[in-house]
């Protein structure tokens, strides 16, 4: 019987579950995870986590401090404890995000990483399962240049352009990851299309980072992010790493037919001529691409939003239980 897709997938891209779904990190055994406050939001909504929320509600009942700090706390606290938990199932790294309304604070942002580690040193889980996620502004991208200096990994999140991969690679960020399914969206909005996986401007993007990195010998790991549709992941087969859902996961599970690796260090393509970025050229090609400019912002915003959901919703909560 032939391998699944994801079966072919594996051997030659390091599979990551974008997913703060314990049961689902286990039943689909990705080498890594990663989460977001969106996903967080999602799983702390869960019944099945109730346990892990009231742990951390009790304990921000007795924490020192404003309500709005115990309320901040309460949330680090819930992203620590979701990722010990995903640490414990995975073999590989954890993703943890920085809060994103700290995106255009460079030592508000440094300062957090440092305290999401503390925090999961506390727990016993060292610096090199952990991966701080930071958006890739020019604010995040300098945090992730002086975390990295530090033996502080960085997950550069909501990466749309090549300038911006072109500086987290300059800032020697451990990992980046590039948006896809992002990308195809606001194509498809602007009246694009109707597009095929090797036509996906998304694919292309990654593809056009891709090569750049390999062929200019840049060490920061490319991991694909946020698909639409297997046929992206699919083109995409043979990047260094891939965050997939736990539906995309399950449809390329069952999944049956050859998968051809379409991307490696050694075919990775016809490379961009390369860059030198300060911060005002990488300001002004950020400001010249519409898109990316567009959705780096509508990420941040939604991800801001999501945050204060679950503010709202740990806020809630410790005057329940004060209350009480």
């Amino acid at each position: 019987m032939t391998a699944s897709k994801l079966d072919q997938l594996r051997k030659m891209t390091t599979v990551v579950a974008d997913t703060g779904d314990i049961e689902a990190v286990r039943r689909l055994k990705p080498v890594d995870c990663t989460t977001n406050p969106t996903l967080l939001l999602k799983a702390v909504e869960t019944p099945a986590y109730a346990h892990l929320v009231d742990e951390a509600i009790a304990w921000g009942r007795k924490a020192a401090g404003s309500s709005e700090a115990r309320v901040h706390a309460v949330c680090d606290r819930l992203a620590v404890t979701f990722g010990a938990e995903l640490a414990g199932i995975v073999p590989g790294r954890v993703s943890t995000e920085v809060d994103a309304d700290l995106s255009f604070d460079t030592q508000a942002s440094i300062d957090k990483a440092r305290a999401i580690i503390a925090a999961y040193k506390e727990r016993g889980i060292g610096r090199e399962r952990i991966l701080i996620k930071v958006a890739s502004t020019w604010e995040g991208i300098q945090a992730a240049k002086v975390l990295q200096g530090e033996g502080i990994d960085c997950n550069l999140t909501l990466l749309f352009s090549l300038p911006q991969a072109i500086a987290c690679a300059d800032a020697k960020a451990f990992l980046i990851s590039p948006f896809v399914g992002r990308i195809l969206d606001w194509h498809v909005k602007a009246g694009g299309g109707p597009y095929t996986a090797e036509t996906d401007p998304g694919v292309v993007s990654v593809r056009t980072i891709y090569a750049y990195y390999k062929a200019y010998g840049i060490d920061t790991v490319v991991m694909g992010a946020s698909f639409r549709n297997t046929g992206e992941i699919e083109a995409l087969a043979g990047c260094d790493r891939l965050t997939i859902g736990p539906g995309l996961l399950d449809e390329l599970a069952a999944a049956q037919g050859d998968l051809p690796r379409r991307l490696s260090p050694d075919n990775s393509g016809k490379a961009p001529a390369k860059l030198l970025l300060d911060e005002k050229a990488f300001r002004f090609a950020l400001n010249e691409d519409a898109m990316a400019t567009e959705k780096l912002a509508e990420g941040i915003r939604g991800f801001v939003k999501d945050l204060r959901s679950l503010r709202k919703l740990v806020d809630a909560r410790l005057e329940g239980a004060k209350a009480a």
